[in-house]
């Protein structure tokens, strides 16, 4: 049988890398064949972290960035092709998500906007490969969030008509999509908040350390109660879905405001923060209907102490999407593989009812080898 294959390409909220994967999609049937992951310089990812919020020189250094993000992203497609001894051309399409640098939507309205770097002709040039990027905008321009965008794909290779599931994304920012048995149900995905960002900003204030392995030092915490309910009355907790959010509102100066933190021992805070990412998404399936399994992806999906936590707060079994088939490392860079091949076979990417666009329709721009 002929192969299909297409590389999705993924740097999410936690900007520590990018994930390269290779897919086959043939007929919208997809089989995850190969991964590789890149770590971003210390260099890069500090120029990253700045431009995340307003500062001086803010095009130079943008445009600097965006060099640097496509090369690292050309590397990383490089030396995939290289471990599966494949060529350029046994690849129909690179799907690049690109690095958010901003993410400031506005529900229902063409003002919001959404900013991902790695500029996709520079990944065309370095691989000979075409790529398909800049999935968001064109939601957004429909009146959407442009994001989430990976429900779509949840849907597609997730989906069952025996059991309603939740899938958890737990990257920098944690985002759940229902997928209800009944196909005439309508999908719902949105970001429910915090996922690893601000573990990972308390870890390594504290310990040096870049995240809390398996959510060791978490464990050996107690968590605040008091501090945790302050937290979750945050108003994004409370928004109407659509929503999505980004490290541009849970950050380090989002910590900043509550004064519990000098006042508590630092793994007790670890504690406290592992519990506000377990009860945010917990508090998001409970709203949905009955959720039958509850299936993990991302980063998150290898923090054990932060899945029993999850699965003490639904009292659902949480299990890994590895279970489905997919190494939960892998699936955000296939959804954008996903994505490109949409583009190339011009069938729509978005879901209206997930991102509140107006109308479902094909995402992304093509860039040429």
């Amino acid at each position: 049988m002929n192969m299909a294959y297409y590389i999705g390409l993924m740097s999410g909220t936690s900007m520590d890398g990018v994930d390269a994967v290779l897919c086959d999609i043939t007929h919208n049937n997809i089989s995850t064949k190969h991964c590789l992951s890149l770590p971003f310089s210390d260099a890069l990812l500090n120029q990253l972290v700045a431009l995340c919020s307003p500062g001086v020189n803010e095009l130079e250094r943008m445009a600097e960035a965006d060099r640097n993000v496509a090369h690292t992203f050309a590397e990383a497609v490089n030396q995939l092709l290289c471990a599966t001894n494949l060529k350029p051309s046994d690849i129909v399409a690179i799907g690049s998500h690109g690095q958010t640098i901003r993410h400031q939507p506005t529900s229902g309205s063409l003002f919001g906007y959404s900013i991902q770097i790695g500029d996709a002709n520079r990944i065309a040039a370095l691989t000979d490969i075409d790529v398909v990027a800049d999935f968001r905008r064109r939601d957004i321009a429909e009146g959407g969030q442009g994001a989430p965008l990976v429900p779509a794909f949840h849907h597609q290779v997730f989906g069952s008509p025996s059991a309603t599931r939740a899938i958890v994304n737990i990257g920098g920012i944690a985002n759940v999509t229902y997928l209800p048995a009944d196909d005439s149900k309508p999908v719902v995905g949105f970001d429910t908040g915090p996922g690893n960002r601000l573990m990972d900003i308390w870890c390594q204030r504290h310990t040096g350390k870049r995240y809390d392995n398996n959510g060791q030092w978490a464990a050996s915490g107690e968590a605040d109660i008091s501090l945790l309910k302050e937290m979750l009355d945050d108003p994004y907790f409370k928004k109407d879905t659509p929503k999505s959010t980004g490290r541009e509102y849970f950050n380090e100066q989002w910590l900043t405001q509550f004064d519990a933190l000098c006042q508590i021992r630092a793994n007790d805070i670890q504690a406290t923060l592992l519990c506000l990412t377990a009860q945010s998404i917990a508090d998001a399936i409970h709203r949905l209907k009955q959720v039958d399994e509850i299936y993990v992806c991302g980063g998150g999906a290898f923090n054990v102490h932060l899945l029993q936590t999850l699965a003490v707060k639904t009292g659902i079994d949480v299990l890994s999407t590895e279970q489905l088939g997919i190494n939960p490392q892998w699936v955000e860079g296939a959804a954008f593989a996903w994505l490109a091949w949409a583009y190339t076979n011009r069938i729509t990417g978005n879901l209206p009812d997930v991102t509140g666009a107006r109308r479902a329709c094909v995402l992304g721009a093509l860039y040429s080898a």
